[in-house]
């Protein structure tokens, strides 16, 4: 007569104990549930940004986020990040036709980055001016 066993419950999970491999006895004792895992190999872990005002201008197609982390621009679905280290300067002007905000990153290489956000009506550009120089100056104070 032949032992069954349970089906399986749905997805995998750890062996059955009657089924589980033993350690070998030179390996070391698993973490508790509880204990964070390190990072596989080559990845750093994850350091938490400190909470900051941030700034945000957005259209259909384009974005500029700026925030404790540095600046990142969205362009037709294409993203590119910044962080503070890596940024020379950050310069924003109206465009000439006053209808978008133009913001450039100057990377410490030298080289330029830009990105255009159209301001839908377009008195939200001088809502935009004024949160976006304080917040440039909360992160940045020398220019």
């Amino acid at each position: 007569m032949t032992q069954q066993h349970p089906p399986p419950g749905p997805g995998f999970g750890p062996p059955p104990p009657q089924y589980a491999p033993a350690p070998p006895p030179h390996a070391p004792a698993p973490p508790p549930p509880h204990a964070s895992v390190p990072p596989p190999y080559g990845q750093a872990p994850p350091r938490p940004v400190p909470a900051g005002p941030d700034f945000l201008a957005v259209d259909k197609r384009n974005a500029v986020v700026v925030d404790a982390s540095g600046v990142a621009f969205e362009s037709s679905g294409l993203s590119i990040e910044f962080r503070w280290p890596e940024i020379r300067s950050v310069h924003y002007q109206a465009s000439p036709n006053g209808k978008a905000l133009m913001v450039a990153v100057v990377h410490v290489d030298g080289r330029f980055f830009e990105c255009v956000v159209e301001a839908k009506p377009r008195s939200r550009l001088q809502e935009w001016f004024p949160q976006l120089a304080w917040v440039l100056g909360h992160y940045r104070p020398m220019g």
